[in-house]
């Protein structure tokens, strides 16, 4: 018969009882382990704030490897005017903690917890290029695993600085960099590092990017580095983002209706010179390429570097405005056939050399004089004054008549045929300088058209 001895339960009973309260509650213990607060209790320095603030390893000479990996979610805003770049993204961040440590044997298999941020230590990652305040969504979780390792899931939405580089606007391709580096600790304490290489990164950013706006993603290249300053080193991790710019907008809005008003007024040079509706035409067209002008002004940054596009723009509106006083030069060309005849050295230079050049004939044919000359005839004989006959005129006395108003005919016919030439040769001069400049707007137009698509296509 065995010891009566009394029970965890508050019974008296037998050895055999006291072995089988034992053993229940030696099993009541064990499947209480089971429960992540059973790790986290295990885990005393959870609870210790001395550990929250002190960088987690056993030897101060030991650095602190943190891993870090990027992905690219959307580019929100890139802001030409003020230069900065809105991103949002994922950040995965890995460090080890050598106190955070346990045998998930002892705990159900469990090898992972997640806990407050606020309960363990964190590296001070910030990202160099961040200009204004964080305003990424709040996760205050991260895992714990059994072998130290800390892992943080980040959302992140970061306004940083980007250098904008627009010669080849709208046709451009910016890049923009994020580095990550520790704030305090130098490179001895803290190492950051890249858990996947560039091209790993691109892929994985290329399948999750979400922006549809002005900007596609083109790579992203991973570098490490040191940071030297007042004789310290800090690690960084750089990401550099490479994106390109849509340019369908910008084509259909801007580039195709500007050339469509050099093309108007290029045709606008084959209105008559005589015709006072060349200048005004010229004048519309100019007005709408102004408007044209101000929009590219809104579009582009206030930077040092000047687009290839922007002096395109305003090429063709130099040329624009030099049609215009082509314009007024014929215009008062045409107004001196009235008054004198063409100089002698403008008839050897325009009429002679230029006309040469150009191809053009500046010789009147026969046919185009005898026109002229029957023209000329019929109106002399419209304007000079007839002799009447009297009665008693001697024969010879009517002869004298009849010779006098022939020579007053010849010698109107002579002026009005003087003033015709004189005429026609202002306004050849007027059209051998209209075609040069026509030859010459065409030459720059197509020159610095030339200049633009090889900087574009470069």
């Amino acid at each position: 018969m065995g010891v009566l001895k009394r029970t965890p339960l508050g019974r008296v009973g037998t050895r055999r009882d006291a072995a089988v309260g034992l053993r229940r509650v030696t099993f009541m213990a064990y499947s209480e382990s089971c429960g992540f607060y059973d790790v986290i209790k295990n885990l005393t320095i959870l609870t210790d704030p001395l550990f929250h603030d002190v960088r987690p390893v056993k030897d101060t000479r030991q650095t602190t490897v943190v891993t870090l990996d990027f992905t690219l979610y959307a580019i929100l805003d890139l802001d030409m005017k003020f230069q900065t770049l809105k991103t949002f993204g994922w950040l995965a961040i890995r460090w080890e903690n050598e106190y955070l440590t346990w045998d998930p044997a002892q705990f159900c298999d469990i090898s992972k917890i997640s806990v407050g941020t606020s309960s363990v230590w964190r590296p001070d990652l910030f990202v160099y290029e961040m200009t204004d305040e964080d305003k990424s969504p709040s996760v205050n979780f991260l895992y714990v695993l059994n072998d130290g390792q800390n892992i943080r899931l980040k959302p992140m939405m970061i306004v940083s600085t980007c250098g904008i580089d627009t010669y080849k606007f709208p046709f451009d391709t910016q890049t923009c960099s994020l580095t990550f580096g520790s704030f305090m600790h130098p490179v001895n304490e803290i190492l950051v590092k890249a858990e996947q290489n560039s091209s790993v990164v691109t892929e994985v950013s290329k399948k999750a990017f979400a922006s549809k706006g002005d900007w596609s993603l083109v790579r992203i290249d991973v570098e490490s580095h040191n940071y030297s300053h007042a004789n310290r080193e800090w690690s960084q991790l750089v990401y550099k983002i490479t994106i390109e710019r849509t340019p369908s907008h910008y084509v259909v809005n801007l580039i195709i209706p500007a050339c469509f008003l050099v093309m108007v007024d290029l045709a606008s040079m084959f209105i008559p010179m005589n015709s006072g509706e060349r200048l005004g035409f010229k004048i519309t067209v100019v007005l709408g390429f102004s408007v044209l002008l101000l929009i590219l002004n809104d579009l582009l940054p206030s930077s040092q570097g000047t687009p290839i596009l922007d002096v395109f723009c305003m090429v063709c509106l130099i040329v624009m405005i030099t049609s215009i006083v082509d314009a007024i030069f014929i215009s008062y060309l045409l107004e001196q056939s009235e008054f004198r005849s063409v100089p002698r050295w403008v008839r050897i230079i325009v009429l002679k050399h230029l006309a040469r050049i150009l191809a053009i004939n500046t010789k009147v044919t026969n046919q185009d004089y005898k026109n002229e000359e029957m023209y000329s005839t019929r109106d002399t004989e419209l304007q000079t004054p007839t002799f009447a006959s009297k009665e008693g005129d001697s024969t010879e006395s009517e002869l004298l008549k009849r010779i006098l108003l022939e020579m007053l005919k010849i010698r109107q016919m002579m002026n009005t045929t003087k003033k015709e030439e004189r005429k026609s040769e202002w306004f050849m001069v007027a059209f051998v300088l209209d075609r040069f400049f026509l030859v010459v707007y065409v030459i720059t137009v197509l020159t610095m058209l030339c200049v633009v698509l090889i900087v574009w296509s470069g």
